[in-house]
């Protein structure tokens, strides 16, 4: 395999990985997609509140997370070809669970076998990956991976839309359920990633007693964490309720699925220039950065309900907040050794999704209970502001002269 030069492992076949992965992410981020598009449909077919229903999108993230982290233990054991597999399969069949249209199906469709067995097995472990087949360029790529939940995010809203007027959300459920098994055939050009180099003079691995951030490896995982936990509450509001917004302040569910289609977007676009600033400037420098203008967007939804107004600040959002998670991958390699990225990884990204979880479900509890979105956006707001603080706390403690140390491999 033809390497870059000084000793690179990337190569032509990295950036294959790279789109391969992309391709796979932007049908499985798909899936939860309609349980989103079609609440309010939902809503009146099954006659429940609103936070029941949000539930099940907190569902598809806490086990989107907590899967994350044996399914990427997992594929270090059996290969990431069978564990995506495995996801691929489990997801259509939550699909065609939930599709039945009861609220346990739902949950269970969506929890279980959507979220933890599903996007669990697919999308921690291909992240894993990835990252494993750079290490100049670890934050572009990874930032480009990420994406693949804003490829869906603006390529199905508007079709699954369509769907549901033309032929009810059980159907295009069930429909989905299928195409997600286009899957399959891709994880045949999956190759085995690189084995890590030697480590470089002067760069050596964490021993016993070493320090990061001036704190014990654990105590720092542990406040990357919570950091990670309050920017993503946020992050779900609009993420789980745009539309639903949208039609409570009467603009057409088309228009509002189009609105969250303009999002993704923006995030999709912009994530790219998130990825080369991690690589230029470090995971934890990235996050705090990306925290500061996501606050800045989601306050700004407590200021207009002019629909021209609203998709100029649904796509400020998308451009703020695109590049913090994948940063928090690039910060966990900057930081601990390449070894334990499969567990590691996995931890910050279940913290990260549990925090979406929570924000979905806790912005549909306060649309019922005060019957609107505003309590959910200042709430949002305030978890944001804590994130802010915590990730200038962490970066503030990072070594003077840290950029992007080199992979540590031990």
């Amino acid at each position: 395999m033809q390497r870059e030069p000084a000793g690179s492992i990337e190569s032509a076949l990295s950036w294959r990985a790279a789109f391969l992965t992309l391709a796979i992410l932007s049908v499985s981020f798909g899936s939860p997609l309609l349980a989103v598009v079609g609440l309010r449909d939902m809503q009146a077919a099954m006659h429940t509140d609103r936070s029941v229903l949000s539930l099940a999108s907190a569902l598809v993230w806490i086990g989107n997370g907590v899967g994350g982290v044996p399914m990427g233990w997992l594929a270090d054991r059996i290969g990431i070809r069978k564990t995506v597999a495995m996801g691929t399969l489990a997801m259509a069949a939550g699909l065609a669970l939930s599709s039945t249209g009861s609220v346990w199906a739902l949950y269970v469709g969506h929890g279980l076998l959507i979220g933890f067995l599903g996007n669990g097995a697919i999308y921690a472990p291909l992240l894993i990956y990835t990252s494993r087949w750079f290490d100049r360029r670890r934050g572009t790529a990874l930032a480009l991976i990420s994406s693949g939940q804003y490829v869906a995010g603006m390529i199905w809203p508007s079709f699954l839309e369509i769907g549901i007027k033309q032929f009810g959300w059980q159907a295009v459920m069930l429909g989905y359920g299928v195409a997600v098994l286009a899957i399959l055939p891709l994880l045949m050009l999956l190759r085995p990633a690189p084995e890590p180099l030697v480590l470089a003079p002067g760069h050596a691995s964490l021993r016993p007693g070493d320090r990061v951030l001036g704190f014990s490896p654990n105590t720092a995982m542990v406040l990357i964490c919570i950091a990670s936990f309050c920017c993503c509450v946020p992050m779900a509001i609009p993420a789980s309720h745009l539309v639903a917004f949208c039609g409570d302040v009467g603009i057409t569910p088309s228009h509002g699925a189009a609105m969250l289609s303009v999002m993704v977007g923006c995030a999709f676009i912009s994530r790219q220039f998130w990825g080369a600033f991690a690589d230029r400037f470090g995971g934890l420098r990235t996050v705090m950065t990306g925290s500061a203008f996501q606050m800045l967007a989601i306050a700004s939804f407590l200021l207009t309900r002019d629909e021209v107004a609203l998709f100029g600040v649904a796509g400020a959002f998308g451009l703020g907040f695109s590049g913090i998670i994948p940063s928090y991958a690039v910060a966990i390699r900057d930081l601990f050794p390449s070894k334990e990225a499969s567990w590691r990884i996995p931890t910050v990204l279940m913290t990260a999704m549990s925090g979406m979880a929570f924000g979905s479900w806790w912005a549909g509890k306060l649309f019922d209970t005060y019957v609107s979105y505003r309590p959910a956006f200042a709430s949002g707001v305030m978890f944001n502001l804590a994130n802010l603080a915590m990730s200038a706390f962490l970066v503030s403690r990072l070594p003077r002269r840290f950029a992007q140390p080199a992979d540590l491999t031990a």
